[in-house]
């Protein structure tokens, strides 16, 4: 191409891909012609906004548009068409195939470099019962729309919300906030499926401490009623009354355009890119939620349907099609969500990822409160760190607690990117003052923690190991070294009880050469009894990381 000559950007999709792509296209290059075509009515909007516009939160809707075609012309000149839908890529001679929805008429537009960024469609299975007037999903502004315009009109008194995903969990407590009952119906035994089961549980106690039902372990069969739904139908056969559906069971990208144009889809199941965000066609760049991106923690391809990661492929694609030369790392996976007081984050690795990548590593609970214990108002932070064996390297991250979890899963993610290890991690020096954290900030108490265990100063185990080692036929030795009034409120079945501070003066009631296993509230009493036991001959002796807080149920 001529170097006198306009470059023609086309940037299919808006939203957090496309539209970043296209603004920072015309950052790299002010005299490219650019064009984007958007199949919906909005051009860019806050899609991660949506159950909070729902729940009355955000009052406006337009607080939700955070581009229009005016706005993106007036300050960078891009040409944005609406309700466009491009309908297929000639790649040998560079144009696109465009249907104008509102007109019905189709045309062909030229392109040098083209931006995909079609995202992903909300998963809408094929069951009975469906499309219903009262079924909706949650994607779109139209689709807050219908669901917000339904609870005005018809003022319904039941919702059942199918998923216990992130979105589904905002939805809920949108809805709850309306005033309705609300039920959340989950396939898996769990709520947030990225989490592991033991975090997950912390957030399932306080949901259902705030009046939401769970059915978990439990999938969509069928609906019933006509033309509005009035009962779910689940696999089990039970029923479920419902005045109000919503579908929250994942999403899809849209991967047409690029199958039909020959662009290579990856093993993940997205667009494939390199870290220009360039497809297997040099002159076609992707982005968003259709693409495949690189696990830091891995080294694999995944996906990652979020908008962080989104927002950043997006600059990258628009400056690599501008002729820039930037490039896009990979993604850690990290996400945060909140729903009626509690919040629940993850970045890196779960332990169940872990152990599928069959990446050798332990696991460490902590639970401390959020800012100091003598200042007013804690609350108590669930973590929990995954950490690679031998390096000491951490793997990933879960929080689940009230207050604070935003900013300690940031740090997490930070020493995450910078392939940190836990003895890096009890070293950070992070802000303290008594409103905001403790003089070992929850962080670097987690990092402690593990990293004591990486050092071989305490052996840990969880609970689900402790269940394995007694579904096998083992039977160490466990050990409550909480106070009598602790014990009295419940404990570990075939358990001693011997408080912490008696241990020393009551060693010749335990045998030195059986497995041990030592437990507290939250494993802090439990590491102190273990060293006492390991400095007195004991062989082998491990301490129940977290305490009996990490246990969803008693191991029997």
């Amino acid at each position: 191409m001529e170097s006198n000559r306009r470059r023609t950007i086309v940037v299919v999709g808006g939203v957090a891909g496309g539209a970043g792509a296209a603004a920072k296209a015309r950052r790299t290059d002010e005299r490219a012609d650019i064009v984007v075509f958007e199949r919906g009515p909005y051009v860019s909007f806050a899609n991660c906004g949506l159950p909070y516009y729902v729940g009355g939160e955000i009052e406006s809707r337009d607080d939700l548009l955070l581009q229009s075609p005016e706005s993106l012309w007036n300050r960078f000149r891009i040409k944005v068409h609406v309700r466009h839908e491009v309908l297929s890529i000639d790649r040998a001679a560079r144009t696109v195939e465009v249907e104008d929805l509102a007109a019905g008429r189709r045309f062909t537009q030229a392109y040098d470099a083209l931006v995909l960024a079609p995202g992903a469609g909300a998963i809408v299975p094929a069951l009975e019962g469906l499309p219903a007037d009262n079924v909706f999903t949650l994607k779109t502004v139209p689709d807050a729309d219908l669901v917000r315009g339904w609870i005005e009109r018809r003022g319904p008194k039941r919702a059942v919300v199918i998923g216990a995903g992130f979105i589904g969990l905002e939805a809920a407590e949108a809805l709850k906030k309306r005033g309705l009952e609300v039920t959340i119906v989950e396939m898996l035994p769990q709520v947030l499926p990225p989490l592991d089961a033991d975090a997950a549980v912390h957030v399932a106690r306080h949901l259902q401490s705030h009046g939401l039902e769970l059915i978990l372990g439990d999938g969509l069969k069928a609906f019933q009623g006509a033309p509005a739904v009035d009962t779910v139908v689940l696999q089990s056969g039970r029923s479920v009354p419902a005045d109000l559906v919503i579908l929250s069971i994942g999403v899809r990208p849209e991967l047409k355009l690029a199958r039909e144009a020959g662009l290579t889809i990856g093993d993940a199941g997205g667009i494939a890119v390199d870290d220009r965000q360039r497809t297997s066609d040099p002159n076609i760049y992707a982005a968003g939620d259709a693409t495949e991106v690189l696990h830091l923690v891995t080294g694999r391809r995944t996906r990652v349907p979020l908008a962080g990661p989104a927002n950043k492929e997006g600059r990258v694609a628009g400056a690599n099609a501008a002729g820039g030369d930037l490039r896009f790392p990979g993604a850690l996976g990290t996400a945060v969500v909140g729903s009626l007081g509690i919040t629940a984050a993850k970045t890196g690795l779960s332990e169940r990822e872990a152990l599928k990548e069959n990446i050798p590593h332990f696991v460490s609970w902590t639970h401390n409160a959020d800012h100091a214990g003598y200042y007013p108002g804690g609350a108590l932070m669930h973590v929990k760190l995954i950490v690679e064996t031998g390096s000491g390297r951490l793997l990933g991250a879960q929080i689940v607690g009230e207050r604070g979890v935003d900013k300690r899963i940031d740090v997490l993610a930070t020493a995450l990117h910078s392939r940190m290890t836990v003895a890096d991690l009890e070293n950070l020096d992070l802000a303290y003052a008594p409103p905001y954290s403790s003089a070992k900030d929850p962080a670097v108490m987690a990092g402690m923690a593990a990293a004591d265990i990486h050092r071989g100063e305490v052996a840990a185990i969880t609970c689900e190991a402790l269940r394995a080692l007694r579904r096998g036929g083992a039977n160490p030795q466990v050990i409550d070294v909480r106070t009598l009034a602790e014990r009295r409120a419940g404990g570990l079945p075939d358990s001693l009880h011997i408080p912490v501070d008696e241990l020393r003066d009551r060693l010749g009631e335990l045998d030195p050469a059986k497995e041990t296993v030592v437990y507290c509230r939250v494993g802090f009493r439990g590491y102190l009894a273990a060293r006492i036991l390991k400095q007195n001959g004991f062989g082998k002796v491990s301490n129940l990381t977290g305490g009996m807080m990490s246990c969803p149920e008693d191991p029997a």
